[in-house]
């Protein structure tokens, strides 16, 4: 059961590759899907978000089986599943190929799907902290996309 709470590190290290390395351009896809937040999209940005979500992560496998582990791994985990759902709504939007959306399709969903069922059928979480981790993770990307139309604006002269 430990490779589950790395399973989110790992996971989100492969996305990251994914959008960055190979194939990459994962900037120039997102100025594209959403130009109306351009000038919010900078690598300064992406650096940062991404390092803290390794942070996350790593912090999620470091807490481990533990009462507040699972719960921070069922937050972490639908907030990443949040993202792999967001890129998939970018591909039918965009019609192209999003950077992300193969790791967040094929890793994220599936990993949190399995996550929450093993957790909730061995009884190591309530079905309120459950539905409380989901809310709170599955909510990053409107909070996210509220602060970069925010940022946007305010770049704007």
């Amino acid at each position: 059961m430990r490779w589950l709470f790395w399973a989110p590190l790992v996971a989100a290290s492969l996305h990251i590759f994914e959008e960055f390395v190979y194939p990459g351009r994962f900037s120039e896809w997102y100025a594209r899907y959403k130009p109306g937040i351009r000038k919010s999209v900078t690598w300064r940005f992406l650096v940062i978000i991404n390092v803290l979500l390794l942070i996350l992560c790593y912090n999620v496998s470091a807490l481990g089986p533990s009462k507040t582990g699972v719960a921070a791994w069922l937050g972490v985990m639908a907030m990443l599943a949040a993202n792999g759902v967001w890129h998939l709504k970018g591909v039918v939007k965009t019609r192209s190929y999003s950077p992300g959306v193969l790791t967040g399709s094929l890793l994220y969903l599936p990993l949190m799907v399995y996550g929450y069922t093993f957790f909730l059928l061995l009884k190591q979480v309530s079905i309120l902290t459950a539905l409380i981790a989901f809310a709170i993770g599955a909510s990053y990307q409107l909070w996210s996309n509220i602060f970069h139309r925010f940022r946007a604006r305010a770049t704007t002269p």
